[in-house]
């Protein structure tokens, strides 16, 4: 990518005081969240209305994590009646990266998130049109 890289634009009201992880957070999910909620902040883009995608990111992260342990201890394929068939955790863990990835995306947290273009206000806008002389 060329150019200028654009820069995240810190929440107009972001959170400035750990927030408590919710209680309903498996111990993975809450790991997770002591590890991410920080950076977040430290970056000043959490904001209160975050909150929900951020426990969301943690409990699909945990859950990959929790399917992983499944896996390393029974194996990634099962013996049923039809056959050998691939263990319910492969699939569960698999939607759970997905869930994972695109809320990372939404808080910011993947190299292509953090460079896409940040939304601007309309007064940033119009500052921008002045120094071109518009």
């Amino acid at each position: 990518m060329r150019g200028r890289k654009p820069v995240l634009n810190p929440d107009s009201n972001p959170i400035t005081a750990a927030p408590k992880a919710p209680s309903w957070l498996s111990k993975a999910a809450r790991a997770e969240w002591r590890r991410i909620a920080p950076l977040l902040m430290d970056r000043r883009i959490l904001a209160e209305t975050d909150l929900t995608t951020l426990a969301h990111y943690c409990a699909a992260t945990g859950t990959v994590q929790e399917q992983q342990r499944t896996i390393n201890c029974e194996g990634y394929v099962v013996t049923t009646e039809r056959g050998p068939r691939a263990h319910p955790a492969v699939r569960i863990q698999a939607d759970a990266m997905t869930r994972a990835r695109l809320l990372a995306a939404e808080l910011g947290l993947t190299p292509v998130s953090r460079n896409r273009p940040s939304i601007r206000t309309d007064q940033e806008d119009d500052d921008s049109a002045s120094d071109l002389g518009v």
